[in-house]
């Protein structure tokens, strides 16, 4: 009866978390649709030109639905976005979500990479600090991780391409720039970018994942396990390390989640087809159907990351449960 009415409640807190996640994107919806409309410019004026004249301006926003009221438009634009409708771009009168499709497999090929690269490398390194704690090793990783947080994604990026690209001639400047042909060249192709995330991303990651692995070493069955002649290793990986999957899974979610903010510098410039450029793009056009999809995507991608983490968080933690 105990564990039924345990697992009842935990199912009750998923729940409610999801609830809120979704509440939270319904506001963030309403924010971002919004946020576009109160950019400067007038749209149909920017699509047809300074030569335009007033007719031609006013039958375009009749045509476009500008004329409607912002709260119904947005209203049939949040619907729309609930049965998979993203609209219609207004610069290239394509489909938005075909306008998205192929960018957006672009953008997930590189966050996965970046994130098989930087997820195992970040606890590798978050893990041995917590061990071997006050060692040089230790206060080099911690000195290396401050300075690369202490760098903005931007100068990152430009010290890659002057370092590996100019200086070296090592990697392309600009990723699928040119024509990929094998392996190799797919390999230097997504190198300057994946650096440049990694480093901001192992960054956060190594110091939370260190700080949690250190909070779960401090705890009295842990310091009990070493004093029965338990090796460093097993009272990490055996006795610490399942207690601070919590704490480790928020601190991967929230590093990963730093992919949604950098990754729009990262394609730009490196000029890689992605989600980012596309909507960097839509915003010189004014195409605002396209500017608020990518920008839910974002949204979304982030939400998911912290709602994961807050759940994973509740189902490893028998306090929370």
């Amino acid at each position: 009866m105990g564990q039924s009415l345990t697992s009842l409640f935990v199912a009750i807190q998923v729940l409610k978390r999801l609830g809120i996640a979704f509440l939270t994107l319904i506001v963030v919806s309403f924010a971002v649709f919004f946020a576009t409309e109160m950019l400067p410019g007038d749209v149909a004026q920017i699509l047809l030109g300074q030569a335009a004249t007033p007719e031609a301006v006013a039958g375009l926003r009749e045509a476009m639905g500008l004329n409607e009221p912002a709260f119904h438009r947005f209203l049939g634009w949040l619907i729309g976005l609930m049965h998979g409708d993203l609209g219609t771009s207004y610069a290239n009168h394509m489909a938005v979500a075909e306008l998205i499709d192929g960018r957006l497999k672009n953008s997930l090929k590189l966050a996965g990479v970046t994130t098989a690269v930087s997820v195992p490398l970040s606890l590798t390194l978050g893990i041995a600090a917590a061990m071997w704690r006050n060692s040089p090793f230790d206060r080099a990783v911690s000195i290396a991780t401050i300075s690369v947080i202490s760098v903005p994604e931007f100068m990152v990026a430009t010290l890659s391409v002057l370092i590996f690209a100019v200086w070296l001639d090592w990697l392309p400047a600009l990723s699928f720039g040119a024509d990929v042909g094998s392996i190799v060249d797919v390999l230097r192709a997504y190198a300057m970018p994946v650096i440049t995330l990694s480093c901001v991303i192992c960054a956060q990651m190594i110091r939370m994942t260190r700080a949690a692995v250190i909070e779960t070493i401090n705890t009295p069955y842990v310091e009990m396990a070493l004093l029965k002649g338990a090796s460093r290793w097993r009272m990490v990986l055996v006795h610490a390390l399942p207690n601070a999957l919590g704490p480790i899974a928020n601190a991967i979610a929230l590093s990963l989640s730093y992919l949604v903010g950098g990754v729009i510098i990262v394609e730009t410039i490196f000029n890689y087809p992605g989600v980012a450029k596309l909507m960097v793009d839509a915003v010189a056009t004014r195409d605002l159907p396209l500017i608020q999809s990518t920008a839910m995507i974002f949204c979304i991608s982030y939400l998911s990351l912290i709602t994961l983490a807050d759940v994973i968080a509740t189902l490893s933690n028998p306090r929370l449960r």
